[in-house]
């Protein structure tokens, strides 16, 4: 039986051309004009593929593909679009589609899209997060889940004016790069991105940068000005932006548009004092907030395999990594966010020689990483943090399971614990055993059993 296709899209020409050339190769296809169709075939349970404009007449495609994907998750979705930017494009890979094609499109490239949408089993799978990765490790951010769906609607609706934007999210979420998609769908795409970090800058250098003729903002002017760490101003750095802001005017067209990125809350340092309130509103007109990794766990296997792509391009060897290893990952907390996870998978394709990476070799690296991004000083992993990556490596061992990994792993934080207490008393086992919190008699029998050398016997 042929594959059934279910083809929207409101230019009547292109859908003529697409129905013929998808009959040719001997698909059987329904077109329509109009989402609320396409949405009505898909619920009857219609189609084994979708291949859709975005936008048909005032309807969007994104506003009902989540619904569409909750009622039949196993439909690939192609998406077409006249609107080729990088926006559509997350948007595209944010809703759950199979595959973004900007237009004009070859029309071989739509029919292999086709045929890899169709195919079904683990390989087509494989294959499908591959392709995935690929066009995905391309965009600015990378995430499927609903936190960064808001993420980019706020800024599909505010990368085409000219209003302030405030970005806030911890430190490496990604906010300068949220800050650049911005640009470069922005109508001043044509201009400079400037970066400005005024963090602790004195009052002087503030002003220089703001208004000096070969200061940063005058090097933006027609850009965008994307002024960093606003949370960090100074005092005098807060009057100097905020009299930079007041220049500007209304009119602000000749001008550098401005973007902010702060890694606090500036509402809640205004309210402390720590910020002024006048400015905070200046910059606030529009606010984004990127999610902390740990609140968008779900795009961690996106966001690995698009950051071992990224790492091929740039020198280091080509690696895959399986289900096991994106599970562990999504384990940790990543203080570090997105930044984090992209050093770990960076250290694992330069220095672990296989070519799939496993839960192992995550365990391996979780157990080593220090958070350099997030400037979190070493030492303050909790023991669960600690014990976390190498109980997953034993597990990882076990291969087909032969029943013993909870008394190794039993032994191997028991062992330990006793001889630390053991040191800590000078061999006293009556003091090891209070300080344990266990029987004398308990904690000898498990001296004898582990094989636990003691300096003295009381």
């Amino acid at each position: 039986m042929s594959a059934r296709i279910l083809l929207a899209d409101d230019d009547s020409s292109l859908r003529l051309v697409l129905s013929q050339a998808l009959a040719r190769e001997g698909y059987a296809v329904r077109a329509t004009a109009s989402l609320a169709t396409l949405s009505k075939m898909v619920r009857d349970g219609e189609g084994d593929l979708v291949i859709s404009d975005v936008y048909m007449g005032d309807d969007c495609l994104f506003d009902a593909l989540p619904g569409l994907r909750l009622q039949r998750p196993d439909l690939p979705v192609i998406v077409m679009s006249g609107q080729s930017t990088v926006l559509t494009a997350i948007s595209a890979a944010g809703a759950g589609a199979y595959d973004y094609v900007p237009k004009p499109f070859d029309l071989d490239d739509l029919l292999d899209a086709v045929r890899r949408a169709l195919q079904r089993g683990p390989e087509a799978k494989t294959r499908a997060l591959a392709v995935a990765a690929e066009r995905e490790e391309r965009l600015p951010l990378i995430g499927r889940s609903a936190a960064m769906q808001d993420v980019y609607r706020i800024m599909a609706r505010s990368a085409g004016t000219d209003m302030t934007v405030l970005i806030e999210g911890e430190t490496g979420t990604g906010k300068e790069a949220a800050a650049r998609a911005i640009h470069q769908f922005s109508k001043r795409k044509a201009g400079p991105f400037v970066r400005l970090s005024l963090a602790g800058a004195s009052g002087d250098a503030a002003t220089t940068a703001l208004f000096g003729a070969e200061g940063d903002a005058a090097l933006a002017v027609g850009g965008t000005l994307f002024i960093d760490d606003v949370d960090a101003l100074t005092a005098d750095g807060q009057t100097a932006l905020e009299r930079y802001l007041d220049r500007r005017g209304a009119d602000a067209t000749g001008d550098a548009r401005i973007l902010a990125a702060s890694s606090r809350s500036l509402g809640a340092l205004s309210l402390e004092g720590a910020f002024r309130p006048d400015l905070y509103y200046r910059l606030a007109i529009v606010t984004i907030r990127i999610p902390p990794l740990r609140d968008r766990l779900e795009d961690v296997g996106d966001l690995a395999r698009a950051f071992l792509v990224r790492a091929r391009r740039e020198g280091l060897p080509e690696k895959g990594i399986d289900g096991s290893a994106i599970e562990l990952l999504k384990t940790h907390n990543w203080p570090g966010n997105v930044r984090e996870l992209e050093n770990l998978l960076r250290r694992a394709a330069a220095l672990r020689p296989e070519p799939l990476i496993t839960a192992r070799e995550i365990a391996g690296e979780m157990s080593t990483l220090r958070v350099e991004a997030s400037g979190a000083p070493a030492g303050q992993d909790t023991i669960e943090d600690v014990l976390k990556p190498k109980l997953a490596a034993l597990l990882a061992g076990a291969g087909g399971g032969d029943g013993n990994v909870y008394d190794q792993a039993v032994e191997a934080v028991e062992r330990p614990l006793i001889e630390l207490a053991l040191q800590a008393t000078r061999g006293n086992q009556i003091k090891a055993a209070g300080i344990l919190g266990i029987n004398r008699n308990t904690l000898r029998k498990k001296i004898q059993t582990l094989g636990i050398r003691t300096g003295s016997d009381d």
